[in-house]
């Protein structure tokens, strides 16, 4: 597995306090919000402080966020190509 989006998952377990969520059975390839793990509209803030936060990467647009936020790899594939911290 890819090692950003083994990162992103235990990142997103605890940042949304994802109780019962073991992050290896998160599906990069889901519908992320709104699918399975109940993922809202404030969650998606909290992911995109914590994205800013470590990632030095900014979604400030909603409609860069729809589609970055659509699934985890989506997400991942967004941070590899803003983010200087992480190798593309």
């Amino acid at each position: 597995m890819d090692e950003l989006i083994r990162d992103l998952k235990v990142k997103l377990v605890e940042a949304l306090n994802l109780v019962d969520v073991n992050p290896d059975d998160i599906d990069e390839n889901a519908q992320f919000v709104g699918g399975e793990l109940g993922i809202d509209s404030i969650d998606v803030l909290e992911m995109v402080v914590m994205i800013e936060k470590d990632y030095k990467v900014t979604i400030n647009n909603k409609e860069i966020g729809e589609k970055v936020f659509s699934t985890l790899t989506n997400l991942a594939q967004y941070i590899r190509e803003n983010s200087s911290m992480v190798p593309s």
